[in-house]
């Protein structure tokens, strides 16, 4: 049999990037000689990290509607037109088996230029609550690949399957490695370890959070490992100094996420999708605080989904910098409640998404 040609388009944020490159690594774990292609935005995430990944990637001049300026909406019509020209010519150049969207600006054009060609696309929604795009190109999907119950008020129930998110395997391997992490981050066995993470930007909510509630850790002798991002690292570090307190790892980013998973007793959280698949495969108590500048909200609709199951706890963002400490203190002394959010959240784990979905691509791919 020929060898398969996909095309795999998305990005703008890691939670889009990362289970995209899952994909593509999983169809070539299926078939070596797979041909991928990736399509993302000019300007974004994608275009540096897919090709560290070793795949090829064409970027699209497109953004998404600024909720907050109308001006920059202007060329937004234009940028489109052109961005499903150009996608029309890349499928008539790669002449792709099927196709792939896994989100992000790049997505849409792509998957809206497959239909017109004929060519078979899959689509993998992240959220349990789908965004425009995603919603619009769903009726001509060939199958829809999602993480969450009750999507068919998004997408025909006919072609909806349930495989869970992609994630990265390297970073939820956290067996027998406690006290590995702990050594890592220099940090005692006798005391509980929070661990605080904003993605690799860094949040500022939690960032704020942190920095108020830091006499309450210190004064509890708890440990935290607190990720700041790459934004907010230079502030907090010029305030604090680097070696703020033997308790406190103030760290711009995480390069062994799987350490710091295995070091925490409690995490807390941003609530994007990626993230919260690596937690249910963690199975560590968590405090989720999603992002209240995502599009459609879809992060509190993702962290209300865990909370219905009570495999997490919820903290909206209005109220994390009063009040996310004493609630993340409060938890590390329920070890009955901890062990409640450790099961349940164990339950919603799908490890296996990336070999799942690429099956999948392969079974809708046009047989010539």
């Amino acid at each position: 049999m020929k060898a398969k040609k996909i095309i795999i388009s998305g990005g703008g944020t890691g939670g889009h990037i990362f289970p995209a490159i899952a994909i593509a690594n999983a169809l070539k774990k299926l078939d070596p000689d797979t041909e991928i292609l990736f399509v993302g935005a000019l300007g974004r995430m994608e275009m540096e990290k897919v090709p560290a990944a070793g795949y090829k990637i064409i970027g699209l001049d497109i953004q998404g509607i600024q909720r907050k300026s109308i001006l920059k909406n202007i060329q937004f019509p234009i940028k489109l037109i052109n961005s499903v020209r150009k996608a029309l010519q890349i499928i008539k150049d790669f002449k792709p088996d099927a196709a792939v969207g896994v989100g992000g600006y790049a997505s849409g054009p792509l998957l809206y230029a497959a239909s017109i060609k004929g060519i078979p696309y899959l689509i993998q929604e992240q959220n349990s609550y789908a965004g425009i795009t995603n919603k619009w190109l769903g009726n001509k999907a060939k199958e829809v690949c999602v993480a969450y119950d009750g999507m068919e008020k998004f997408f025909p129930k006919s072609k909806i399957i349930k495989t869970g998110n992609p994630i990265r395997k390297d970073s939820v391997d956290i067996a027998g490695k406690h006290m590995h992490a702990l050594e890592l981050f220099k940090l005692d066995s006798d005391k509980k370890t929070i661990l605080i993470t904003g993605g690799s930007l860094g949040a500022r909510t939690l960032n704020n959070s942190v920095f108020n509630g830091l006499d309450k850790i210190i004064a509890a002798d708890v440990q935290v490992i607190w990720q700041t991002g790459n934004v907010y690292y230079k502030g907090i570090t010029e305030k604090l100094g680097e070696d703020y307190h033997p308790n406190i790892r103030i760290m711009k980013f995480l390069n062994r996420m799987d350490l710091a998973y295995a070091a925490a007793d409690v995490i807390i959280s941003r609530a994007g999708a990626g993230t919260i698949a690596e937690l249910c495969v963690v199975k560590k108590p968590v405090i989720l605080v999603p992002s209240p500048n995502v599009a459609e909200d879809h992060q509190t609709k993702n962290a209300l989904a865990l909370l219905h199951d009570n495999a997490a706890v919820f903290m909206a963002d209005r109220d994390a910098e009063e009040k996310l400490i004493d609630k993340a203190l409060e938890l590390l002394k329920d070890k009955s409640k901890q062990k409640t959010l450790s099961e349940n959240i164990g339950k919603l784990a799908l490890p296996n998404a990336d070999e799942v979905i690429a099956k999948e691509v392969m079974k809708i791919t046009i047989n010539n």
